[in-house]
């Protein structure tokens, strides 16, 4: 089985890459391992797909990625019907941020691109509340939103199982992928500033409009689906070395 992973350079796609044998790595630049090709432009993709069994689309940005993950599906296509393995977000439809409508849209055109597919909604990662955390905290508070609760989820727990999706057949829309522990936001600004040393207030805010109540309301949890493993504190304490 020869794969393709597209965005393998990143913080999910280098933990999945580790997971299997020998993939190719989409890449603007040469290196080892890596294929070279640039998805906002669609120089190099078809030469970058040519052969390819299974393709598992990690790459994402702020902005495009419907574009991007189209370009990708039109190349995908003219080299034939590789299993395209899409990794998404839980709560896209119901919170009306730019990016999440962006993931939407490409979601869309992975399911009618004709292809083999399988796309994967996982909840937000570890990774994103810590950096949210420290960013905010720079403020002199850490402002969570009020009533709000987050179930963030390892990126090797995500990474296993798409190792698994790859591994298997196109599901369509497989089953979400949510942390083990649904937590206040609140609970979890408090780990990360036992475990970071920062001393700052927690400030709940009740923020106006239609993506604060997409949060509050939980529209990005998915507690059925609570099958990672890693907890927020262990990840806090591989990063820093402190167990809170």
């Amino acid at each position: 089985m020869s794969v393709l992973v597209t965005g393998g350079t990143g913080t999910l796609g280098r933990a999945l890459v580790t997971r299997l044998d020998q993939p190719r790595v989409l890449s603007r630049r040469a290196g080892p391992g890596r294929v070279v090709g640039d998805l906002r432009t669609g120089e190099g993709l078809d030469d970058a797909v040519r052969d390819v069994s299974v393709i598992v689309h990690c790459a994402t940005a702020p902005r495009g990625d419907a574009v991007t993950t189209a370009r990708l599906v039109a190349a995908a296509r003219r080299a034939g019907a590789p299993h395209l393995v899409y990794v998404s977000i839980v709560g896209i439809e119901r919170i009306p941020l730019p990016y999440y409508r962006e993931k939407l849209r490409a979601e869309q055109i992975v399911e009618d691109s004709g292809l083999p597919a399988t796309i994967l909604r996982a909840t937000q990662f570890h990774d994103l509340l810590a950096t949210l955390f420290a960013t905010t905290a720079r403020a002199g508070v850490l402002p969570v939103l009020a009533g709000t609760s987050f179930q963030p989820v390892a990126v090797d727990d995500v990474a296993a199982r798409l190792a698994d999706l790859v591994a298997g057949a196109p599901q369509g829309r497989t089953t979400d992928l949510g942390g083990p522990e649904v937590r206040a936001m609140g609970d979890l600004a408090r780990s990360w500033r036992r475990a970071t040393g920062r001393r700052r207030p927690v400030v709940p805010l009740c923020l106006p409009g239609a993506i604060a109540r997409g949060y509050r309301e939980g529209a990005h949890l998915a507690p059925g689906h609570a099958d990672g493993v890693g907890t927020f504190e262990q990840f806090l304490a591989a990063r820093t070395g402190v167990r809170s």
